[in-house]
C-alpha cells in the first residue's frame, strides 16, 4: 500500500507537541506501508532532514513556508477565509500534492490546515485534526478585547465551518482525546469521528536512563539563569524508588531550594499565559511557605516570557534534552487555562516519575487515574505544589504511580493500533 502523509510541519525532530504526534504516527505507518511525506518547513533547518528520518520513507518532499502572519491575515480578510488556512496556503504545496495524489492509494492528512489541499475526488482520507482548533479560537475570543476579539470570533466561525465540511467528505476524522471528539460531534460534525490518543515513549522518558549518564543542566549565573538545587526525589522505575541522580553543575549549597518546572513551546499563547499566571500569581504563594525556583523550559520564548525572569524564575530557551530538567524537578506543573487534547508535557513528566500539578484544562483527556494533582484557582494550585514540596515521600510515591499509569495506558503502538483498520494496513 502507498500512502501520502501531509503535514503542516516536518515531523522531525519530535520535540514539540504536534511534531511528537506526527512523528510517531508517521513512524508507525512507515512500518506498514510505503509512505510519501509532503510537509512544510518552518525554517531552513527543516529543509534537509537527516537520513535517520528519511530512510523510513518512500519519498520526502519539504516545501518552505515563508508567508508572514500579517500577510496571511490580509489575505484572509480579502478572501473571506480563516487565517489558519491562508497562513498555510501555497501554490507550491498545491502543485506537489496534485502531482503525488494519482500515485497513492490513501492519504493521512495531519492538521486541519492541510485539508485545503485535498481534492474532492481524493483516495480514502484519514483526517487527523488533532484538536478542535475552532474551539481554541473561540476560547481566545473570550479572553480578548476590541478588534482582536472580533478577529478571534471570526476565525472560530469560519474555521469551524471548514472543519465540519472536511469531516463530511473524509473516511474518518481523528482527535487526540474522547473529549475533543465529543466536542466536535456536539458542534454539528458529521461522518466518522474517532479518538486516537497520543502515547509516550516510556523507554526514552525513563529517569533510570539518566542515572547511568548524569549530565549538567544548562544555564549560567545571574538573575533568571542560575544553577539549581539537586533533585531530591527522582524515581527511576514504576515499581521501585531509586537513588537520586547526581546532576553535575547543581550546587549542594542550594539543595534547600526546590525546583518547579514547566516545559513547552514558549511562543505558543496558551503556554505563555500559563507561565505568566504561575510566575505572577502562584509562585509567590508557594514561596511564602517554602523556598522555590520556577524554570520555564522550552524554545522560542517571547519577550513576555523573558520578562518573567528574575532571581526566582529562570527562562532557559531551547535545551538539548528536556529530560534532564524533568528529572531534576521536585514538582512539574502544567497551569494551562486553555488546553486542547492531551498535553504531552504532562505525559512526559509522568513518564519521568515526577509529581505533577495540572490545571483542570491540562488534565482533561488524560487517563491519569488520580496519579497527578489537579487544581483550578491560584490558591488551590499553590496549595497542591506546597503539599508535594513539603512531603517528598508522598511526592515520590505519586511520581512512581504516574509512571506506572503511563506504561500501562500510553504505549504508542497500542494507542495507534486503530489506524490499521482505518487505513487497511498490514501489521
Amino acid at each position: 500500500m502507498s500512502l501520502l502523509f501531509l503535514a503542516h510541519r516536518v515531523p522531525f525532530s519530535p520535540d514539540r507537541g504536534d511534531k511528537i504526534r506526527s512523528f510517531h504516527i508517521l513512524q508507525y505507518l512507515a512500518k506498514r506501508a510505503r509512505v510519501h511525506l509532503v510537509a512544510f518547513a518552518d525554517d531552513a533547518t527543516d529543509i534537509d532532514p537527516p537520513a535517520a528520518f528519511t530512510d523510513m520513507l518512500a519519498s520526502c518532499t519539504i516545501v518552505p513556508r515563508t508567508k508572514s502572519q500579517k500577510r496571511a491575515a490580509v489575505e484572509a480578510l480579502a478572501t473571506g477565509r480563516p487565517v489558519s488556512l491562508t497562513a498555510f496556503a501555497s501554490p507550491a504545496m498545491q502543485a506537489t500534492v496534485d502531482r503525488m495524489m494519482p500515485n497513492v492509494s490513501g492519504v493521512y492528512c495531519f492538521s486541519g490546515q492541510m485539508a485545503q489541499y485535498l481534492p474532492v475526488d481524493a483516495p480514502p482520507v484519514v483526517m487527523d485534526f488533532v484538536d478542535v482548533d475552532s474551539a481554541k479560537f473561540a476560547g481566545f475570543a473570550e479572553e480578548s478585547r476590541g478588534p482582536m476579539r472580533w478577529m478571534m470570533r471570526r476565525e472560530a466561525r469560519l474555521l469551524g465551518a471548514f472543519e465540519r465540511e472536511v469531516a463530511g467528505r473524509v473516511s474518518a476524522s481523528l482527535f487526540v482525546s474522547n473529549a475533543e471528539a465529543a466536542m466536535f460531534r456536539d458542534g454539528g460534525a458529521t461522518g466518522r469521528v474517532l479518538a486516537v490518543e497520543n502515547g509516550i515513549d516510556s523507554v526514552k522518558f525513563d529517569p533510570a536512563a539518566l542515572l547511568a549518564n548524569p549530565a549538567p543542566l544548562p544555564g549560567r549565573e545571574g538573575p533568571g539563569v542560575g544553577r539549581f538545587p539537586q533533585a531530591r526525589t527522582p524515581v527511576a522505575k514504576a515499581s521501585q524508588p531509586t537513588p537520586n541522580p547526581s546532576l553535575s553543575g547543581r550546587g549542594a549549597e542550594a539543595v534547600a531550594e526546590a525546583l518547579i518546572v514547566f516545559t513547552g513551546q514558549m511562543d505558543y499563547r496558551p503556554n505563555i499565559d500559563a507561565v505568566t499566571w504561575f510566575a505572577r500569581d502562584i509562585l509567590p504563594l508557594v514561596r511564602q511557605h517554602t523556598p522555590a525556583r520556577f524554570a520555564i523550559v522550552g524554545r522560542a520564548p517571547t519577550s513576555a516570557v523573558h520578562a518573567l525572569a528574575s532571581d526566582h524564575v529562570t527562562v532557559t530557551g531551547e535545551v538539548d534534552d528536556v529530560r534532564g530538567w524533568l528529572a531534576a524537578a521536585d514538582v512539574c506543573v502544567a497551569p494551562l487555562k486553555l488546553a486542547r487534547g492531551i498535553q504531552n508535557k504532562v505525559l512526559e513528566a509522568m513518564a519521568m516519575a515526577r509529581p505533577v500539578v495540572a490545571s483542570t484544562a491540562a488534565a482533561e483527556g488524560i487517563d491519569h487515574a488520580g496519579t497527578i494533582r489537579v487544581a483550578e484557582t491560584a490558591r488551590d494550585f499553590a496549595g497542591e505544589v506546597i503539599a508535594l514540596l513539603e512531603a517528598p515521600e508522598t511526592a515520590a510515591t505519586l511520581g512512581t504511580a504516574a509512571r506506572a499509569q503511563v506504561i500501562r495506558r500510553y504505549g504508542w503502538d497500542a494507542r495507534l493500533a486503530p489506524l490499521d483498520a482505518l487505513l487497511d494496513l498490514e501489521a
